[in-house]
């Protein structure tokens, strides 16, 4: 696959942002500005640097806000995907979108991390490295030590072929999923419940062989707590001197 082939995105927008409080109390968490930027521009511009046509983006909490600030916006094009009535977590939010989203592999995008590029797009390298003969789920991930904001024991290991494998309970592993990834919608499609998160999906593609990682290239940084906030900036600053 290649990055012009991914059209279709899913932004995950719709969350409380409760670990940025007080700050989100009234300001949804991908309104954050970051560098002079919101969060979720960081996030829609590296999508339309890498020819996303559309952008599902899910909403909930300070919804208006949120669509308000994406109506002006011209690439990718934004199709908002309603969670008002009831908050659906990522996976619940897939589900939901899933008639949007058609039949073809499509990224996915938190809004609560960026990073700064490397030399190549990161998203173009995702994409030349995914192949669905072989993969349910590509993952950009990040390597835990040197990326900012990292806070908890790491999430995969990886195997020389590029596998990922959950870390082990009580044990700390080497990467992070940067909240970027392509996967088959198909494995969403036929989820009975309403409101799943998408990280068991990950485990079980793991437990198949067919969880796949891809190693960011440059920095990553995750801005999770308003302290990360400052972090990220001067992070930011440093990569431009």
């Amino acid at each position: 696959m290649n990055a012009a082939s991914l059209k279709t995105a899913m932004v995950f927008a719709a969350g409380l942002g409760a670990r940025m409080r007080p700050i989100t109390d009234t300001l949804p968490k991908p309104l954050v500005k970051v560098g002079g930027r919101t969060l979720i521009d960081h996030c829609l511009d590296r999508l339309a640097e890498n020819g996303v046509e559309r952008a599902i983006v899910n909403v909930h909490w300070h919804a208006d806000q949120i669509e308000t600030h994406l109506a002006g916006r011209k690439a990718p094009r934004i199709v908002i995907s309603d969670e008002r009535a009831k908050l659906l977590d990522q996976g619940g939010g897939i589900k939901r979108a899933l008639p949007a989203i058609g039949k073809d592999p499509f990224l996915l995008c938190n809004t609560d991390a960026f990073w700064i590029e490397g030399p190549r797009s990161n998203i173009a390298r995702l994409a030349a490295a995914f192949d669905s003969d072989q993969m349910d789920v590509a993952l950009l991930v990040a390597a835990a030590a040197g990326a900012v904001g990292v806070d908890w024991p790491g999430d995969f290991t990886m195997t020389r072929d590029g596998r990922l494998e959950a870390r082990a309970s009580r044990h700390v592993a080497p990467f992070v999923y940067t909240g970027v990834g392509i996967i088959r919608p198909e494995l969403i499609e036929n989820e009975a419940a309403d409101v799943f998160r998408l990280a068991p999906f990950f485990h079980a593609a793991a437990a198949r062989g067919r969880l796949f990682g891809v190693r960011l290239d440059g920095l990553w940084l995750h801005v999770g707590r308003p302290e990360t906030i400052a972090e990220a900036e001067i992070a930011i600053q440093r990569s431009i001197l």
